[in-house]
């Protein structure tokens, strides 16, 4: 094997935890269900799996063909097709259908902004408010395969314009609010979108931050826009071009509340989204309407264990993250849900904004990121302040970044009060929905493992030349074969799609996600991070998921980010950046003893926060930029903009030492 693709998989996680009796006795997913023939079979033939799954939609004409595939041959272009032929729409299939079920009254969303202004939006609410938007897209000339840019931040009016495209089948590509222009341009330029829809500004952080001069700036010049749709949100000041400036309020808020809905071809692009562009240009994957509805409404009916009549569920996601995608926006609708959205970050007022969330809204179900749960284990080591009754919750899950065990011990101690089931969730922009993922009420946990594939999924840890790497041995994480939620192409560049995707392993079959990952002995899956995250030191390639997990396991530790830099002797050497009051010849210490001297740091920096996007991602690249002295480049999605120069500070100070 070449040491190119071989990751030292170096930290031994035990612990285990099985399904409460009470949990597994109502979930969804129960031995007996993973027992039906259909699914048994699951592995072998997937697409009678996912038919069966597909049949839970409704469709306005069937399919006359399940599947279809043409695999690359290392310089043909990949192709799949699923469900071709059959009609539907995917706003009806998630709002109207509950409307008609008799369940218009049911809660589909309760908002709440940063500074505290709340609304609840019912179905028939909703599909009102969706009907409305629908005419007013058409009365500005959208018609179906058009694209649509929406640079908002979470709003109820993020999600009506979402379905309101999807209702007419124009094409809807969300834009994260923090971004800048040049992000907003480029995305409109490449997917030649003829509308924007923006707000006046945000709040963040307790202010009204501008954002239609971004806006503005985004669509200077470019002639495939024609209107520029204006949320007022924050009744900031702005400028304003007549004759293609439009106000929500003027535009949607007149318009009809009734609309008769079109139906789409299954394979019909729903929306593009970006991946995050840390590398190289952004690639716009296209996603699919019938066989992504198929994938998002199953997954989220099994992994999150959907009680629609009673559970009220909050994923922490911005809206433009394929994360509110699958798991904010359609997955619950689809499955008749009650959601939370919120605004604002999460430590605006304060650190404790999150608890009383769930506490008001008596969540029940609450999925995010690692990232927010060690910010949250740092500050509240003994868990919530204990006027705060989270009774209500009986599931939590994970999503964005591997999690390290003890992040995952506090979260399912002091959330979880010790008995609710977690679902650390493994997938990507580019797979659309859950690939591996516990089922609650069957699964042994075990603290940082996605553990399996999903019924209908395979996936395999291989080596550079494809073969399977042994229990205990680090790899490349692939997915075998095709699945309905798969992205179909890069927007306008499909060789992009098959070399970053389907070239390196065309002879197997095998789908590249990008991760690195390892098998333990019991067959269960453990994510190491991102190829490119893996740290080279002196040949050994080393995870810096596991290096970061020994650190948060030292009691001085609050957050920790690692990282490689530049090194003349061993190529690469390792960075820890920690939060907390932590020695640092301690934390090498201890970490030498929890992995061994070769995940040893060369360099810990006790820092005062960890730069991290509003989805709770650190930018680890910047860390790196950091301390090889490179500029920093585009900081503008961060929550805080002054992290960077304050650990550059601290960056400095041990340099000169």
């Amino acid at each position: 094997m070449s040491h190119d693709d071989t990751i030292r998989s170096l930290l031994d996680e035990r612990r285990s935890f099985p399904p409460p009796p009470a949990f597994a006795a109502q979930a969804n997913v129960t031995e007996a269900w993973l027992q039906r023939e259909w699914v048994e079979r699951a592995g072998e033939d997937p697409e009678t799996f996912w038919t069966h799954r597909a049949e839970a939609l409704d469709w306005a004409e069937p399919w006359h063909t399940a599947h279809t595939w043409a695999p690359t041959d290392g310089d043909s272009i990949p192709a799949a097709t699923w469900f071709e032929g059959g009609r539907l729409n995917a706003a009806v299939n998630a709002v109207d259908r509950h409307v008609d079920a008799g369940h218009g009254d049911r809660v589909a969303f309760h908002f709440e902004g940063e500074p505290g202004d709340r609304r609840t939006l019912t179905y028939a609410e909703l599909q009102r408010e969706v009907a409305k938007a629908a005419n007013a897209l058409t009365d500005l000339g959208i018609v179906p395969g058009d694209r649509i840019v929406v640079y908002l931040p979470v709003l109820l009016e993020t999600v009506i314009i979402q379905l309101a495209a999807a209702r007419i089948g124009a094409v809807h590509s969300l834009v994260f609010g923090g971004f800048s222009a040049e992000a907003v341009r480029f995305r409109v330029e490449d997917t030649g979108a003829k509308l924007l829809v923006t707000t006046d500004g945000q709040f963040r952080r307790g202010a009204a931050v501008p954002v239609k001069a971004q806006a503005d700036a985004a669509v200077a010049g470019v002639d495939s826009i024609e209107h520029v749709l204006v949320i007022r949100r924050t009744g900031s000041d702005i400028d304003w071009t007549e004759g293609r400036d439009l106000w929500w309020h003027e535009t949607v808020g007149t318009a009809s509340d009734v609309h008769e809905p079109e139906f789409f071809d299954a394979e019909t692009p729903l929306f593009i989204i970006y991946t995050s562009g840390t590398t190289g240009k952004p690639k716009g994957l296209v996603h699919t309407t019938g066989g992504w509805l198929t994938h998002v409404a199953w997954s989220y009916w099994a992994v999150f264990d959907a009680k629609p009549e009673t559970d009220v569920y909050w994923c922490t996601a911005d809206l433009a993250w394929v994360t509110a995608h699958s798991y904010e926006t359609y997955g619950p609708l689809l499955n008749g849900m009650t959601s939370v959205l919120y605004e604002g970050t999460p430590d605006t007022p304060s650190w404790e904004r999150h608890f009383e969330i769930l506490e008001r809204y008596g969540v029940t179900t609450y999925y995010t990121a690692p990232t927010l749960i060690r910010s949250l284990m740092s500050r509240f080591p003994g868990g919530p302040p204990d006027r705060f009754d989270l009774s209500a919750l009986r599931l939590l899950g994970t999503v964005g970044e591997a999690i390290n065990p003890e992040a995952w011990v506090w979260f399912h101690t002091h959330l979880g009060r010790g008995e609710t089931p977690i679902v650390d969730t493994w997938w990507q922009s580019e797979t659309g929905a859950a690939i591996a993922a516990p089922l609650p009420g069957v699964s042994t946990l075990k603290p940082g493992s996605a553990l399996t594939a999903l019924p209908g999924l395979t996936v395999r840890v291989v080596d550079a030349a494809g073969v399977e790497v042994g229990p205990g041995g680090g790899g490349l994480l692939v997915v075998d074969g095709t699945w309905p939620g798969m992205s179909r192409t890069v927007w306008g560049n499909p060789e992009r799609y098959r070399d970053s995707y389907w070239k390196r392993f065309a002879a197997q079959g095998y789908f590249l996600a990008g991760d690195g990952a390892k098998r333990d002995a019991d067959g269960d899956l453990w994510v190491l991070g991102r190829i490119d995250d893996v740290i080279n030191v002196s040949g050994h390639r080393l995870s810096t998921i596991e290096i970061e997990s020994a650190l948060v396991a030292h009691p001085s530790v609050g957050e920790a980010a690692v990282v490689g830099v530049a090194d003349a002797v061993t190529g690469q050497a390792i960075a820890a950046f920690v939060t907390g009051d932590g020695d640092p010849a301690a934390l090498r210490r201890h970490v030498r003893e929890a992995i061994g001297p070769v995940a040893q740091p060369t360099h810990v920096f006790l820092v005062p926060d960890l730069p991290k996007t509003r989805s709770g991602k650190i930018m680890r690249r910047l860390l790196v930029d950091l301390v090889d002295g490179r500029p920093l480049g585009d900081t503008t999605s961060l929550q805080d903009e002054t992290v960077p120069p304050r650990i550059a500070e601290v960056v400095a100070a041990a340099q000169r030492r």
